[in-house]
């Protein structure tokens, strides 16, 4: 029992141990979102979806070259860990970084 208490204490400590950071990148976000500067994550999850069937694992949201872009680390079915960039905007899959996946067609340029 004492264990169970220790894990729990360690798993408490560490979620709450970035609490600014990510309530200022949540405001980012959310404010991005209502000026209608960026998709809503589900949209952006459910097309990542369909051309890497997977879930996904970790989501940022960042501004590079003055437009904004999620950076998706996508477990593919096969088990892959891949990094997946996609323009907040419009939803469109930029790129992907790790194991060898196939752009999809409607991506790739028509390949």
């Amino acid at each position: 029992m004492r264990k169970m208490w220790s894990v729990a204490a360690l798993v408490g400590a560490m979620a709450t141990s970035g609490i600014a950071s990510a309530d200022g990148d949540h405001d980012r976000a959310r404010s991005a979102l209502e000026r209608g500067e960026v998709l809503p994550l589900h949209v952006i999850i459910e097309k990542v979806e369909r051309a890497y069937p997977g879930k996904v694992v970790e989501v940022e949201l960042e501004r590079e070259h003055d437009r904004w872009i999620y950076e998706l680390r996508w477990l593919t079915r096969g088990g892959s860990l891949t990094k997946i960039e996609v323009d907040a905007r419009d939803g469109t899959i930029l790129g992907k970084k790790g194991p060898r996946v196939s752009m999809p067609v409607d991506e790739a340029g028509g390949r």
